[in-house]
């Protein structure tokens, strides 16, 4: 596992692995961390703005007792501002670290990255409809902690899914698992796009695309909630109140269900729904600094 790329190169025993490893990562944050990893420098490389992928990164790799170089708006803050090709940058940054977590603004920027490095590339989400694949990990952890299982399991996804490239990371890595039914809640224009339905159909997987939450939610475990794009609503004549979740939603939601958002988020999740004991998302957050680090020690390590 040189590079983390895609949700499609891991393996269930992997993830399994993986999840073991991340409660372990629990652990010794909560005594304090670890010094293991003191010759290890991580590079953040970001190319489009982030908050919370690149201060959990970050933290993770000073909570295994590592170094880290960072740069956020790489666009207008390193050479690429005169012309540098972004493959030219990664040879060079790969000759001060030990990995890469790159974010970068066009889909497969981090797929071309690692064609060219030497040096582990991680991404940490690329372009528009791309992939986020550390986010589905620590999403897919979430769930597997808060349901005790993934098998069986009824997901809905809820926003602007045509785009949303952690509703899409995440699809491809429930496909790995058994008995998974898929509801996709989303206005036409802005359904979960045709090649994710290929690949469910090409894994057996049971899905259904809607517009509305009606007769869906009693039904799902898991809610996984996404933004809209509210100007590509307005433009389409969309009400965005129709996906907003809001406690008169809850009353809809199976009483053991789970909400997840991969945040921020904007006005489709009222604050009143915070206080529900079904609310995960702030859980699933924190989960993103153990899920982190323990992908960055499996590459360390060379497992």
């Amino acid at each position: 596992m040189k590079h983390i790329i895609e949700s499609q190169q891991f393996k269930v025993p992997r993830i399994m692995d993986l999840f073991e490893r991340t409660n372990f990562m629990k652990k010794v944050v909560a005594r304090g961390g670890t010094m293991d990893y003191q010759n290890k420098i991580m590079a953040s490389l970001f190319y489009s703005p982030s908050t919370r992928t690149r201060f959990s990164f970050e933290s993770a790799m000073y909570r295994l007792g590592g170094k880290v170089l960072t740069t956020e708006q790489a666009r207008e803050f390193s050479s690429e501002i005169k012309d540098e090709r972004l493959e030219d940058t990664i040879r060079i940054i790969g000759n001060y670290c030990d990995v890469i977590v790159l974010r970068h603004h066009q889909v497969g920027g981090a797929k071309k990255a690692a064609e060219v490095s030497a040096t582990s590339i991680i991404n940490a989400g690329d372009g528009s409809g791309g992939q986020h694949p550390t986010q589905a990990l620590l999403d897919l952890y979430t769930i597997h902690n808060e349901c005790h299982t993934v098998d069986g399991l009824s997901v809905a996804f809820i926003g602007a899914l045509d785009n949303g490239r952690t509703a899409r990371s995440l699809a491809y890595l429930l496909s790995k698992f058994d008995r998974v039914k898929l509801y996709f809640i989303a206005p036409d224009e802005l359904q979960i796009k045709p090649d994710i339905l290929a690949h469910l159909d090409e894994h057996n997987i049971n899905y259904e695309l809607t517009n509305s939450t009606k007769g869906i939610l009693s039904k799902v475990d898991v809610l996984y909630v996404t933004r809209m794009d509210r100007e590509r609503l307005q433009r389409k004549n969309v009400k965005l109140e129709e996906y907003n979740i809001t406690p008169s939603v809850l009353k809809q939601l199976n009483k053991k269900a789970r909400i997840l958002h991969p945040l921020p988020r904007s006005v489709e999740i009222s604050p009143e729904v915070d206080q529900d004991p079904r609310a995960a998302y702030f859980r699933q957050t924190e989960n993103g600094l153990y899920l982190r680090m323990a992908l960055l020690s499996m590459i360390f390590d060379g497992d």
